[in-house]
């Protein structure tokens, strides 16, 4: 049903949406747990919701069954969140958003990792073609599974429209009443989990030796957070550093409008969407200059290496004392976001389904 969606449960919705408002010939048929989030299209003559439930192990065992009877003869089965079902009788596709686990393993579950490695491996030896989303992770695919080049496809994602459902934007006045924002502030979203590097940002924060300015940190828990969140203490800055665990997204926008700047510093990243975020409202970015973030940032990011924390410090110093720069960053970064968006995706993952 996608009611909560963070990652692959982001990048689902949005295909899923420009997909119905793009293809308009195919049949589209959505196996889902539980029924559809209000905010999913619509039934319709070409799209079709089928949903069933499951005590556990829904899309090995219960979506199993459902496909290898095949009653809607489907052409091709696409599953966007890394994980294919056992059987299914037509070719499938998969979406590998990113192999993080494959780069960290110890940043994950015993549980997780022994999901993501066996199960992922065996969709991606089942599937047709692969969808992932940038060159970075495509280059990972190839090597780490040893697939030919032709079988991977790079869907760029697109970029998320603002809501509507809020009635007016916060201003910084209503930031600082609602969140305890008191100074201005360098902003990082993302979940709170160690490939996001978010320690050494505290670290290189604390550097800076600045009492007028905040580092605000929004994000959930994800897993192995304990130690990001005791490490403001550690450097002896909890009062400047704000933890928000529970921003939404309609909130989200005016947190980038009203930063100093926005820092990425992540180890590990299957595209970084929040690079693309910050600029699209007019907010200079600094990120790392590995994986795939690159792709995402182009010219329009000042670059660091992330396991660098003088250099995290430096470049954030510098931007915060280079006006002529900020404001390059920022129209920059307008012309980057042009580049990217969920109409391009879903043109480009229908042309992959197509194929077969």
């Amino acid at each position: 049903g996608l009611p909560n969606r963070v990652g692959s449960g982001e990048f689902c919705f949005q295909l899923l949406k420009s997909l119905f408002d793009l293809d308009k010939k195919n049949n589209y048929f959505i196996y889902l747990p539980i029924p559809p989030s209000s905010d999913l299209p619509k039934e319709t003559s070409n799209w079709h919701y089928v949903v069933f439930s499951s005590k556990k192990l829904w899309t090995l065992i219960s979506l199993s069954k459902k496909l290898f009877n095949n009653k809607n003869n489907l052409d091709v089965f696409f599953s966007p969140t890394h994980y294919s079902p056992f059987t299914f009788l037509c070719p499938s596709v998969v979406a590998i958003l990113d192999v993080s686990y494959l780069h960290f393993p110890g940043m994950f579950s015993r549980r997780d990792l022994y999901q993501l490695k066996l199960w992922g491996r065996y969709s991606i030896s089942k599937a047709k073609k692969i969808i992932t989303i940038s060159e970075s992770s495509k280059s990972d695919i190839i090597k780490k599974y040893k697939v030919s080049s032709s079988e991977v496809a790079v869907v760029y994602p697109g970029i998320k429209k603002e809501s509507r459902s809020m009635n007016h934007e916060l201003s910084m006045d209503e930031l600082r009443r609602k969140f305890g924002i008191k100074n201005k502030y360098i902003l990082f979203v993302g979940t709170l989990q160690p490939r996001k590097n978010v320690e050494k940002l505290i670290e290189a924060f604390a550097k800076l030796k600045r009492e007028d300015l905040d580092l605000v940190i929004i994000g959930k828990k994800g897993w192995m957070f304990d130690d990001i969140l005791d490490t403001p203490k550690k450097f002896h800055i909890e009062p400047r550093v704000r933890f928000l665990h529970e921003v939404t997204d309609e909130e989200l926008p005016p947190f980038y409008k009203n930063a100093v700047m926005f820092v990425l510093p992540s180890l590990y990243e299957g595209f970084g969407l929040p690079v693309l975020e910050a600029m699209k409202y007019g907010c200079p970015v600094i990120t790392s200059d590995i994986s795939s973030l690159p792709e995402a940032g182009g010219d329009a990011a000042l670059y660091v290496d992330p396991n660098n924390v003088d250099d995290i410090a430096s470049k954030m110093r510098k931007l915060l004392e280079d006006e002529n720069l900020r404001k390059e960053l920022i129209v920059k970064g307008k012309k980057q976001i042009e580049k990217f968006s969920w109409e391009k995706a879903a043109k480009e993952t229908l042309a992959v389904l197509e194929s077969l």
